[in-house]
Parts: structure tokens; sequence; C-alpha cells
């Protein structure tokens, strides 16, 4: 009779760590978001420390749920731990970001170069829509949704190409520059600029012009990186970037 009662024993000690499984990765995915959105909000600052414990009293968790939201936000390329240093926000270099956006510049292009015409007519809606969503957080300040209607619509756009594996590395390059996109949206007039980009790229969609597309598309991503590596210098110096290379 004993040997019978082992298996509900076992079946409800499996489903209490299916179930406590499933609760540290909904913890760690509630703070990965909020310490990403930090990040591209520019509350927190490049080469800023993570200390494992500040952020449980502040979610109010344990450190397995903060380590692995660390864990993810690692493999993102927003994080990066430092030997007997710990975690902290990632500090890119004026160089990798210059050679993050060249290869970002260069896919993206491949990406709108290879969109086919003419785009239908319900994904131009899809992408006036995200637009205006764009436009009306820019105008009320908003700047999470505006950072999010910003993402969706250039996955909307890039996503018209049909090349998965291409959507998949635009993705994955975007998310390592996240932390930077404060930097140009400090200023009005690179909001603006965004908004009217977004107006000019889907005309040249509903044009079938391919060439201003491309030309979009290159001149879109430069004030990011512009603006980043100047702070960068301002803060740390042209010396500031040799010191993080070498660490």
């Amino acid at each position: 009779m004993a040997a019978k009662s082992l298996k509900p024993a076992k079946a409800r000690g499996s489903k209490l760590r299916e179930a406590e499984a499933a609760r540290e990765a909904s913890a760690a995915a509630r703070i990965a978001r909020a310490i990403e959105e930090d990040i591209v909000l520019g509350r927190r600052q490049p080469r800023e420390r993570l200390v494992e414990q500040d952020l449980c009293d502040l979610f109010q968790t344990h450190r397995g749920d903060v380590r692995l939201a660390l864990f993810e936000l690692e493999k993102k390329g927003l994080v990066e731990r430092i030997p007997n240093r710990g975690a902290m926000v990632r500090g890119l270099t004026p160089q990798q970001v210059t050679e993050i956006y060249a290869v970002r510049e260069e896919l993206e292009v491949m990406a709108v170069r290879i969109i086919p015409f003419p785009v239908a007519a319900d994904d131009i809606a899809r992408l006036e829509a995200l637009q205006r969503e764009h436009a009306a957080a820019i105008e009320s300040g908003e700047m999470l949704r505006m950072f999010y209607s910003n993402l969706r619509f250039h996955q909307m756009l890039f996503g018209l190409c049909g090349n998965a594996c291409l959507i998949e590395t635009i993705d994955q390059l975007a998310q390592k520059v996240y932390g930077i996109r404060s930097y140009a949206n400090a200023f009005p007039e690179s909001l603006d600029q965004s908004r009217r980009d977004h107006l000019d790229m889907i005309k040249a969609l509903r044009g079938a012009k391919r060439d201003e597309l491309i030309a979009l598309t290159r001149r879109h991503l430069k004030p990011s990186p512009a603006a980043y590596i100047k702070a960068y210098e301002r803060r740390f110096g042209r010396a500031g970037e040799a010191a993080s290379a070498a660490r």
C-alpha cells in the first residue's frame, strides 16, 4: 500500500516544481522588462551597476528571479557581467556603436531592397496606423509608448521583405542598441525628423519608389548613434573608450 501512495506524492511534487518554475519565469520576465524599459528611457545609464540585492528590494523578490532577469538581458546584449564586479548596463563604446550601426544599415537596406512591390493596401494601412500612434506619443510626450510604436513600425516595415532570417537578425541587432535610443529622443527636432521619416517611408512604399525608401532607411539610422557618441565622449572622454575596450 505504501508503494502505491508514492505515485500521487511524486505527481504532486512534479506539479509544485512546474508551478515554481513558471512563477520564476514570470517574475523574471516582469523584472527584465522593467529594467529594459529603464534602459530604453535613459533612467539607467551605460556602465551603471545592477546590484542584485538592490533589485531584490526594488521588486520585492529573491535573487533567483533577479539573476534570471539579468541573464535574459545579458542574452539581449543590454547587460554585461564583469568578473568580480557583477552586472551592469552594457556601456557600448563609440567604436562598437559605429560597427553595430554599419551592419544594421546594410541589413535594413537589404530588407527594403527585396520588399515585393506593389505593397498591399492592408499592409500600408497597418503602417499608417502605427505611424499615427507614434506621432501621437511624440505629441503627448509618452516616451515608452513612442518607443514601442516606433519598434512595431519598423518590425512591420522590414517584415514586408518576407525573409525570416533577415528579419530575426535585424531584430537582434536592434535590441543591442535599445539603450542608446534615449539620447536622440531627448531632442524634439530628432523626434520630429523621425515622425517625418515614417511618413516619407510610407509614401515611398505606396509609390513603389525603392531608391527613395533605401535613402530614407540609411538616413533614419543616423541620429541615435551620433547623439550617443557625443554624450559618451562628453561623459567619459575619448580615453574612456580605450579603457572600456581594455576591460
